[in-house]
């Protein structure tokens, strides 16, 4: 056996542990630990379940009520305005769904090319206080599918404090001539690091992933096939699943909810040729896109200051805006770190928020001109459903802040009974494509969502000015 041949069988098996830790993790020795947190994971699900239904027969109990309610708004000129907007927006928003569901039904990945017909490709990873984490991510990278002399893998340390440059060091020493590694002289931002690994990469096709991510053993075939079938693909978004799903309740949540928000969601966009954003988790770029927004992507910013957040859906804006095809591709799979905690979450999506605002104000400047050959109806209604949603939020949030304070248990009701509907698609999408009992936790997120995240789009507007990346400093679990 070939000294190149031992290492790839010691990386395969490594792996192969990667998988067991972190998706099957059930089968730890940990078993008081594991018991304790199946025992809060079924509280949490079926106090949510019982709350909703519960919810759901007061409404219907509560009928006479709610006629009242709309008889007196239907009685001054503000509450008749105020329903005649709901209403529209109501129907907006079916009418929008039914089309992406239209849309969804439509969407197929293009399958994988043959490995002659494959582009050369440059994976580049940036680092920030990642420790061991990098090296899982680069063992999954390098026993990728992929033909080996068409790929080339970076590995850049933003100016680390912790160890994650030894572990850089050890993959290098481990793959050799297959990795290259660079370390940045100070933090400049995953920005920074990026921008320094497109200009280092000879490849047709960059691939970016975040060094808390894993991938399967075919993502980066399928994730670059797309541009080999479609000449006019700029980019293509890879689809994002839950790497610690096992460890935590809001991992949990999130599984879930990245199901619906890729493989549905972006599944919808694909068919229109728009995934608004390709996630730095996973996401891959035709190397001419890239370099003709280069300049711009990385000297961007936004009142007066550089941009040091979004740069994914940045540079996802600007390939768009370019008249290029941006794809999803359900069968190149990335698993990722996410937020285990509350404080950890609400940063997180901020930082989405704020870069979600900013992004929509650049979308808004090219959108409604003719910035694409063929159809562009597809872009304009998916960035119109995202601006009414930015829009709509203050309006939304003093509605709901005026119904607490003068019918608290109306509102309550309407609230949770409308989450129960509302997400019983998302357990029914979940359901078909993996399994029900997973996918109750859609239910849990709604409430979490709609009772402790509601005020993250109105800050984020208010604060859409502020820099900085919130999440590195916080603590990570081990």
């Amino acid at each position: 056996m070939s000294t190149r041949e031992l290492t790839l069988n010691i990386l395969k098996y490594n792996f192969d542990r990667i998988k067991e830790d972190f998706l099957f993790p059930f089968k730890s020795k940990n078993t008081a630990l594991i018991k304790n947190n199946i025992s809060w994971a079924l509280l949490v699900k079926t106090s949510s379940f019982i709350v909703m239904i519960s919810a759901l027969l007061l409404v219907i109990n509560l009928q006479a009520d709610f006629e009242q309610l709309n008889l007196e708004r239907l009685g001054s000129s503000l509450g008749s305005a105020f329903i005649t907007l709901a209403i529209g927006l109501f129907i907006f928003h079916i009418l929008f769904f039914g089309f992406k569901l239209i849309k969804y039904f439509q969407y197929k990945p293009v399958s994988s090319v043959a490995n002659n017909e494959l582009p050369t490709c440059t994976v580049i990873v940036p680092a920030y206080n990642e420790g061991k984490q990098v090296w899982d991510t680069l063992k999954s990278l390098a026993v990728s599918d992929y033909p080996e002399d068409k790929l080339q893998l970076l590995a850049i340390d933003d100016g680390s404090a912790d160890d994650t440059w030894e572990w850089m060091l050890e993959a290098k020493k481990q793959l050799g001539d297959r990795l290259a590694i660079y370390k940045q002289p100070n933090n400049q931002g995953k920005r920074h690091a990026l921008y320094r690994g497109f200009n280092l990469g000879t490849g047709e096709v960059f691939v970016t992933v975040d060094s808390d991510s894993i991938v399967t053993h075919d993502t980066l075939r399928n994730l670059v096939s797309p541009f080999v079938k479609n000449e006019q693909c700029g980019a293509v978004a890879g689809n994002i699943r839950v790497l610690n799903n096992k460890k935590a309740i809001l991992p949990k949540m999130l599984d879930v909810s990245f199901v619906l928000s890729f493989e549905f969601v972006r599944s919808a966009e694909s068919s229109l040729n728009s995934v608004l954003c390709t996630p730095g988790a996973l996401a891959a770029y035709r190397r001419s896109a890239v370099f003709n927004c280069l300049p711009k992507w990385i000297n961007q910013t936004f009142m007066g200051q550089p941009s040091d957040i979004g740069e994914d859906r940045a540079m996802t804006n600007m390939i768009l805006k370019q008249g290029k095809h941006v794809l999803f591709q359900s069968n190149a799979v990335a698993y990722t770190n996410v937020p285990e905690q509350y404080r950890g979450l609400y940063k997180m999506f901020i930082r989405w928020g704020r870069s979600n605002v900013r992004e929509n104000i650049e979308m808004s400047k090219y959108v409604f001109t003719n910035f694409r050959k063929g159809s562009k109806i597809g872009s304009r209604l998916l960035f119109t459903s995202q601006f009414l949603n930015i829009i709509m939020s203050y309006p939304l949030i003093a509605f709901m802040l005026f119904f607490v304070l003068s019918h608290p248990i109306l509102f309550l009701s309407s609230t949770l009974a409308s989450i129960f509907l509302m997400s019983t698609f998302s357990v029914l999408f979940y359901s078909n494509k993996y399994n029900f009992k997973e996918a109750i936790w859609s239910y849990s997120y709604s409430i979490l969502h709609t009772f402790a995240l509601f005020w993250i789009t109105p800050y984020a507007i208010a604060t859409v000015h502020k820099r900085g990346w919130l999440t590195r400093d916080l603590p990570v679990k081990k």
